[in-house]
């Protein structure tokens, strides 16, 4: 049984790219798609239905929604199938849910409201924070690759951290690489603390080499068990990771980012990388859950 692709709709152009992106996805995949549209319009509402149908109505405006984007979806991948939900609950509480039963998560970069559109939506930075799947956030300009096969996606970006042995983020960047038939590039960030850079024993430019070739042992450790057949491509660069993910953004077609839980903590899930690459990547990003 093939897991579905979850999509977060809420009407909005953002929201909407995203179901165009999970389309595409499904349809690579093999995987049914299903477009969930959440709010508590109780909360707001209270009582007041409207006369014809007896619901209230945003009730009917959300029927609407994922109406129109299950329209959208078919139309753009008429192999796909496609369900709709439309759920009295929180948006991220829902979604968070739907992603115990699904094989990726989508939601678009921003909500529709005015305080959501100045950065990333709060939706999909809790949603990536707590989801059990991938989540995928849509950002940057899409290409219209409906009728395109996998080949017509830019190669695969992954981040590799601190612990690369038996990284979910690694293993997921190569599965989906050889599904879209393109490369994957492993970068690792390094930097030279300014304290090893004057009055240190070692001679001068020794410590940043040091630190440099720690960064290629890393990738050799991420990279010791990558499947055979998808080609694969090493960068070490000097500077912040979310500076240099984002970078090597500008010209993928995704960027894959692995994030570590902590058990039993509701806060914010996602550390500096995951959030500052969610807000600035110029391709669609992928948070793969780490285990602890």
């Amino acid at each position: 049984m093939i897991l579905p692709i979850v999509v977060g709709v809420d009407g909005s152009g953002t929201g909407l790219r995203a179901v165009d992106w999970a389309a595409d996805e499904a349809a690579v995949r093999g995987a049914p798609l299903r477009l969930v549209y959440a709010s508590l319009w109780e909360r707001y509402e209270g009582g007041h239905l409207t006369e014809d149908l007896h619901k209230p109505s945003e009730e009917i405006m959300a029927e609407d929604i994922v109406e129109s984007a299950a329209r959208r979806a078919r139309g753009r991948r008429p192999d796909v199938r496609v369900s709709t939900a439309v759920l009295p609950e929180e948006p991220e509480y829902a979604l968070v849910r739907e992603s115990q039963e699904a094989s990726l998560l989508v939601t678009g970069a921003r909500g529709r409201s005015g305080l959501a559109a100045a950065l990333l939506g709060s939706v999909s930075l809790t949603v990536a924070g707590h989801a059990h799947c991938p989540t995928v956030v849509v950002r940057g300009d899409l290409d219209d690759r409906a009728g395109a096969g996998a080949g017509a996606h830019g190669r695969v970006v992954v981040g590799v951290g601190e612990k690369p042995a038996g990284s979910a983020a690694v293993r997921f960047a190569f599965e989906e690489a050889r599904r879209r038939g393109v490369p994957v590039e492993a970068v690792r960030a390094w930097r030279c603390p300014a304290y090893e850079t004057t009055d240190h024993p070692l001679p001068a430019g020794e410590p940043a080499r040091l630190h440099e070739q720690q960064a290629v042992e890393a990738l050799e450790e991420a990279l010791r068990d990558a499947p055979a057949g998808v080609e694969s491509r090493r960068r070490t660069v000097e500077g912040r990771t979310r500076t240099v993910l984002v970078d090597a953004s500008r010209d993928a077609g995704l960027l894959v980012v692995g994030a570590r839980r902590r058990p039993g903590h509701f806060g914010l899930q996602l550390g500096r990388v995951a959030h500052g690459v969610l807000h600035h990547s110029a391709c669609p990003v992928v948070i793969v859950p780490e285990p602890g």
